[in-house]
């Protein structure tokens, strides 16, 4: 049976974007492999997955999967609290991000051999999973795929398969519609957004994702992490976003009843891109799932008031 309890909690941080505090924070993470330790690890016979290791070395394992699109830098995020609460965190990117090259084909259970190549190439048995938003789909794929290596899972702001939504956001129904019809079309789009995200302030990668009071909950050194994310997400290739696209629009290559893991799932109340009712049936359905909704957080913000309390969770798995 699915629980649900409400969190009010707001863990604001104050954010007024300062160009020069924004400046700074974007020239100290350009170079990626100075802020975090890179590796690559080849997945069976598919190709290669980059990955990047963040937090305490020494603590507990955590695989965190980003957003769609998303890259390595997303596990920035994580850093600081990580370090602090003793977790090590993973953040791989997925086929056709970053430095991942494209796979020719892959589903949502490919998410299940690309953990189990990061945690044998990292020498660690067993991890807890953090998916958020596109991450969510590829973390529950991950742990009814290969539940032998997952500890608890946990999804932020993540959404159902979309046949199981009656209403969706109209940015969701116009990429399905692009990555299915005109994928061309798609990434000549998004090739544009990422050449304006290079030019212009954080803001304009956040609209995309929040509203103006959204944006005033996030710090500017978040805000410079998300747009660096964007980015490199993008960079090489447009392939990951549009493959996952057509892999949302179309039913899941594994069933929920198949996630034998304590599934915690994290949604804010007022999330446009990913509308609560979503993650409700989520709960009802995942035979160990737990649902605490976020008052007042979007799609974004439910992430980062949610980080210090999964973090946690995730970090007493050793102590028990």
């Amino acid at each position: 049976m699915a629980r649900t309890r409400s969190d009010r909690s707001q863990d604001r941080s104050s954010l007024e974007e300062d160009p020069a505090r924004i400046d700074s924070a974007e020239m100290g993470s350009t170079d990626a492999e100075s802020a975090e330790a890179v590796s690559t690890v080849t997945v069976d016979d598919r190709g290669e997955i980059a990955y990047a290791t963040y937090g305490d070395p020494d603590g507990t394992p955590v695989v965190v999967l980003h957003g769609t699109p998303g890259s390595l830098a997303f596990g920035q995020l994580f850093d600081d609290r990580a370090r602090e609460l003793g977790v090590r965190i993973f953040a791989p990117e997925r086929p056709g991000y970053g430095r991942s090259p494209p796979w020719p084909e892959r589903d949502l259970t490919d998410t299940g051999p690309i953990v189990a190549a990061v945690l044998a190439d990292a020498a660690v048995e067993r991890a807890g999973l953090v998916g958020f938003s596109g991450g969510g789909p590829h973390a529950l794929a991950a742990a009814a795929t290969h539940g032998d290596l997952v500890e608890t899972v946990d999804v932020v702001s993540g959404a159902p398969p979309w046949s199981r939504i009656d209403e969706k956001p109209a940015v969701h129904r116009l990429l399905g519609l692009l990555a299915t019809k005109t994928p061309s079309l798609l990434k000549v789009l998004l090739r544009g957004q990422t050449w304006a995200a290079g030019r212009l302030p954080p803001a304009f990668v956040l609209a995309q994702y929040t509203t103006a009071a959204e944006r005033a909950e996030i710090p500017a050194e978040t805000a410079t992490c998300i747009r660096r994310d964007f980015r490199e997400a993008l960079a090489a290739s447009q392939e990951g976003l549009v493959t996952e696209t057509r892999l949302f629009a179309t039913p899941w290559a594994f069933a929920l009843a198949a996630v034998d893991r304590p599934v915690r799932l994290w949604h804010g109340d007022n999330d446009g891109n990913a509308p609560l009712e979503g993650a409700r049936l989520l709960a009802d359905e995942l035979p160990a799932g737990e649902l605490t909704v976020l008052e007042g957080a979007g799609h974004l913000t439910a992430l980062l008031r949610s980080r210090e309390p999964i973090l946690r969770a995730q970090g007493r798995l050793d102590a028990d």
